[in-house]
């Protein structure tokens, strides 16, 4: 065995070990609790219509895209369904990439510059911190949704100053405080970066987004949507100004050297948006929301307060977290344990997601079982 094998068995080892080694599984359980898909369009047979119908009038029509955008990928209908998704978050325009993590490397490693700052929530995805750890800009994180340290930080913050949050954070379903982090960039003049992947479709009149809901779209300096969450399908969109997608097709690399989505993917976005703009989808999600809390409120559970689909049950080890949603999957309930190191030691938990095809006897079923353990 060669010397990289022998690397590579040995930290495979050292998880397994400490009972953290991931692996692949498809296995579905009865009851999804588990997936990003809060409103049911990936399964949606409305939106498998609607895509089917919408690609008969899209020409030419290829398997793939043959290259890159700047190559030979790019088509007429990509760029309306850009502008048509921009429109929808109230946006000057928005730029395509292929997955959330094209979006957000792409995003924070070609904007800051040697000599900017970076400010990041320390909890924000690892896509964002992937992306601030490969520009050349000095790095700062502050303390969870604290103002007071953020500002600390901004008064350290030298050249054009970058603040980068999440509106609904994936592992404790929190909000941002947007509003009281937005002034602060004004104050310090600072450019605002909002993830707003877990927020798309739950929140607003229509599924917008919190920065929509709360006003703020024209003063975001960007925004980044994802389509593998709400909106069912795949992908991610950055919103912004044209200087800022003018800017993401000529120097963000995870853009330009990279296949475009094949048209497919395309117009299931689309259509997927058609479906958002034209239902009640937020409301029916919202509903589902406020039934688990009302439901878990008089357990006192150790919980994370959340106003998004995405719920927690908190433990403090490893080994009783992964011993719940085993309890929990047996009774046919698809629950997921999410443990240290992914989240911090003593405060693993069970992460809880809430879908529109959740009915209120699983929701109901599912707080009983909690109760119990």
């Amino acid at each position: 065995m060669s010397q990289a094998e022998n690397f590579l068995q040995q930290k495979l080892k050292e998880r397994t070990d400490k009972g953290l080694l991931r692996k692949l599984t498809n296995h579905f359980l009865p009851v999804d609790f588990c997936s990003n898909d809060y409103l049911g369009f990936a399964r949606s047979s409305a939106l498998k219509k609607l895509i089917e119908e919408q690609i008969k009038y899209v020409k030419p029509y290829l398997n793939g895209s043959g290259g890159s955008r700047l190559l030979s990928g790019n088509h007429p209908y990509t760029e309306e369904t850009e502008q048509f998704v921009a429109d929808f978050h109230d946006a000057e325009t928005g730029l395509i990439f292929n997955s959330g993590y094209d979006a957000n490397i792409g995003l924070l490693s070609s904007i800051p510059q040697s000599g900017d700052t970076i400010i990041t929530d320390e909890l924000i995805h690892a896509s964002l911190i992937d992306g601030a750890r490969l520009s050349y800009a000095k790095r700062y994180k502050f303390k969870h949704n604290d103002i007071a340290d953020l500002e600390w930080k901004l008064k350290a913050a030298k050249g054009l100053i970058y603040v980068v949050i999440e509106s609904v954070y994936s592992m404790d379903g929190d909000l941002a405080p947007i509003l009281e982090i937005n002034s602060l960039c004004k104050l310090y003049n600072a450019h605002l970066i909002v993830d707003e992947a877990h927020a798309t479709g739950i929140f607003g009149n229509q599924g917008q987004g919190l920065v929509l809901k709360l006003g703020l779209q024209n003063e975001v300096f960007a925004r980044i949507v994802t389509f593998g969450k709400a909106i069912g399908t795949h992908g991610a969109i950055v919103l912004g100004s044209k200087n800022l997608h003018n800017y993401l097709i000529n120097f963000a690399r995870s853009f330009i050297y990279t296949t475009a989505a094949p048209l497919y993917h395309i117009v299931a976005i689309n259509c997927a948006y058609q479906l958002l703009a034209k239902g009640n989808e937020t409301t029916k999600i919202t509903s589902k929301i406020n039934l688990y809390n009302s439901l878990i409120y008089d357990l006192k559970l150790p919980t994370i307060s959340s106003q998004s689909a995405i719920q927690t049950i908190l433990f403090n080890n490893n080994k009783t977290v992964k011993n719940a949603a085993k309890n929990l999957q047996e009774k046919g309930f698809d629950v997921k344990a999410i443990l240290s190191p992914t989240v911090p030691e003593g405060k693993e938990r069970l992460r809880i997601c809430l879908h529109t095809y959740n009915s209120d006897e699983e929701i109901t079923k599912l707080v009983n079982e909690l109760k119990q353990l």
